[in-house]
């Protein structure tokens, strides 16, 4: 193994580490908000490294009837992360943190996951891919319908035209070059979701950085979004489950995945982009949230299969 490759396995398999010290180094020196303008880009080198690794071939496997049950729970996301934000009694700006969270792409590692717990990985690409093409849509949607007109404070078209530049424009171009040159992109599969991991690290240190002053303090304000948090990926685990629950195990698990695996960096992202940065406090707790769940979640899969 090269020094190359074995840099890139560290980040992969310690990446619950370096998310919890890319908080700490954001909670410890706040003036690593100075790098927020970079947000863009970092996302579209994130979205763009991981969507190198999708090859067109996986998603002609998946069956049409378990891809459309997950795309119809994933379209409800959005409500749940508002009716949790209502039900605390969260401020607009936290509403539009879950709200967003509850509406972006799955997490981009989600698939990694589908394929430890032993599930279908090409159907769970397929839905990161579809849902990140349809967040374009999904995304200002849900803020609009949701928070009417408390949503037009936000500048929802600074949030599209980060969707464009950030998400939607990396995904289509690194699909089509993974479509078009097939062997010279799969040549450094190896090394791309550890670009995106380096990405996740440096997104997540710079908006806890940008809401240094709020952690800090903690209090009743921070347990609540923590709790909202838990709340959200853990009744998405649940959704994913039930809804497939007449589907093969290895579909359930892709399901199980990819609703409960929200992108919390592509959400805190989008929200610091967008010039709300208050409002990606819950992506920033969901992170560290879900790391720990979804690991939980791969090693009883695991233990049960065996």
């Amino acid at each position: 193994m090269t020094a190359l490759a074995r840099a890139a396995a560290l980040v992969e398999e310690y990446l619950l580490v370096w998310v919890l010290l890319s908080v700490a180094v954001g909670l410890l020196v706040p003036s690593v908000a100075v790098l927020t303008p970079l947000s863009t880009p970092i996302l579209a080198v994130m979205i763009g490294s991981i969507s190198l690794t999708l090859s067109p071939t996986a998603f002609r496997s998946v069956r049409r009837r378990a891809l459309g049950v997950i795309l119809l729970v994933q379209t409800g996301m959005p409500v749940l992360a508002y009716g949790i934000a209502r039900l605390l009694a969260l401020s607009p700006t936290l509403t539009l943190g879950f709200v967003v969270l509850g509406a972006v792409t799955p997490e981009l590692v989600a698939p990694v996951m589908t394929e430890l717990g032993g599930g279908d990985t090409a159907l769970s690409t397929t839905v990161l891919v579809l849902v990140g093409l349809g967040s374009l849509v999904l995304v200002p949607g849900a803020v609009a319908v949701l928070l009417g007109d408390a949503g037009t404070t936000f500048e929802t078209g600074r949030i599209v035209e980060s969707l464009l530049l950030a998400v939607v424009g990396p995904m289509s171009v690194a699909v089509a070059l993974r479509s078009r040159y097939p062997a010279r992109v799969g040549r450094y599969d190896g090394h791309y979701t550890a670009v995106s991991a380096l990405m996740v690290i440096a997104i997540i240190g710079i908006v806890t950085a940008a809401n240094a002053a709020v952690l800090r303090r903690g209090g009743p304000l921070v347990v609540a979004v923590g709790a909202g948090a838990l709340l959200l990926n853990l009744l998405g685990y649940a959704g994913g489950w039930v809804a497939t629950i007449s589907f093969g195990r290895a579909e359930r698990i892709a399901g199980l995945f990819s609703v409960g695996m929200r992108d919390f960096a592509v959400a805190a992202g989008l929200l610091v982009s967008a010039g709300v940065p208050a409002a990606a406090l819950p992506a920033v707790v969901f992170g560290i949230v879900e790391m720990a769940t979804s690991a939980t979640l791969v090693r009883w899969l695991q233990n049960v299969s065996s």
